[in-house]
């Protein structure tokens, strides 16, 4: 089966999705369905991956293959990942998955396939008060942020709200890898062994990689 094909499938599927996604009823609807990731900061991307869970299950294989201790999201004919990504900010590079993992994954099936949320964020206000309101929900600081705030670091404001705009299907390939840069590269863990390089994906250099897309 095509990537086209697939990718119109799974898109079917897709469109039902709700396209507001405000930041607490999101959460508690992760939470309340005891789904794993709902005190992630980055709730955006967890929660775009619940909704994929939710309405392509039974459709596709959920969790898709694993290679070392890299998974992939889905398995459809070839293994898809999950991502969303803010339209309105200055970067456009996105940092989709483990480099070796991906490149096995081509091995194997010739491409692996990217599902895309795109679309426009809202951020906290100064005060912050989505981000206490998480902070309190989760029962107090995560040990990442209380350290950070030991430090005296700077902290991101936080995205409130999404309104999905589309959905985009992009087949990475070898040819893909090749225009793609990394993340992580030369990076460490705290305890000094090296992390696991990623591949950066440039929204403004695919082209011939974007097969199909869903706009709302």
């Amino acid at each position: 089966m095509t990537f086209s094909i697939s990718a119109k499938q799974i898109g079917e599927k897709l469109r039902i999705i709700p396209t507001i996604w405000d930041g607490r009823k999101s959460i508690l609807e992760m939470k309340d369905a005891d789904y794993p990731h709902w005190k992630q900061m980055e709730w955006i991307g967890f929660y775009f991956q619940f909704l994929c869970e939710k309405h392509l299950s039974g459709f596709m294989e959920i969790p898709g293959p694993k290679y070392g201790n890299t998974r992939f999201d889905g398995f459809k004919d070839i293994p898809w990942d999950f991502k969303a990504h803010a339209m309105n900010t200055s970067s456009h590079q996105i940092i989709v998955n483990d480099s070796e993992a991906t490149a096995n994954g081509i091995k194997d099936y010739g491409m692996v396939g990217l599902i895309l949320a795109l679309g426009k964020v809202l951020y906290n206000d100064e005060s912050r008060t989505f981000q206490r309101w998480h902070e309190e929900l989760k029962g107090g600081l995560s040990k990442y942020s209380d350290e950070r705030k030991k430090r005296g670091a700077w902290s991101r404001l936080r995205k409130v709200s999404f309104y999905l705009q589309q959905i985009s299907f992009i087949k990475i390939t070898d040819d893909t890898l090749v225009k793609c840069g990394s993340f992580q590269r030369d990076f460490r863990n705290a305890n000094g062994s090296p992390r696991r390089e990623k591949i950066l994906l440039d929204l403004e250099k695919i082209d011939e990689e974007l097969v199909y897309v869903i706009e709302f």
